[in-house]
């Protein structure tokens, strides 16, 4: 296991332990998968990963994840959302799908991360950001 998936996985649990919740077998396997992916997934792939755990816990868990911050939705267009673990560093990246066959693949820029940042020169404090590309993958095109 790579070290920045420790370290979202010990930084999850310790803050799924801050907020009070007990520890959990089937959330501890979402964070698992989650830990694994170098990019969002959703609900039902996690869910199709993990045999033995209920839909509705694996939905369960994401939402308790997210409210924790340490999920991110991400709408990658068509029917379901993506859901991806957020960097306790602040590290992220950004998403290009593909809208024929739903391929995503991450993508990271400095300029388009610097041209975001300088946002604050027009008075906006930024929160957060998401940019996701749509277009056609090169098998589709």
């Amino acid at each position: 296991m790579a070290d920045q998936e420790v370290d979202w996985t010990s930084h999850a649990e310790s803050r799924i332990h801050e907020a009070g919740l007990k520890k959990s077998g089937p959330r501890g396997r979402v964070i698992e998968s989650l830990a694994g992916r170098d990019c969002a997934a959703t609900a039902l792939e996690i869910d199709a990963e993990l045999e033995g755990v209920g839909r509705a816990t694996v939905y369960r868990a994401i939402e308790q994840l997210e409210e924790l911050g340490l999920v991110q939705k991400v709408d990658l267009g068509g029917s379901a959302f993506g859901y991806e673990k957020v960097d306790p560093s602040g590290h992220h990246h950004h998403h290009i799908v593909c809208d024929d066959c739903g391929k995503v693949e991450p993508f990271e820029d400095e300029a388009l991360e610097e041209a975001i940042h300088d946002i604050h020169r027009k008075g906006f404090k930024l929160e957060k950001h998401e940019v996701t590309l749509h277009g056609q993958c090169q098998d589709c095109r």
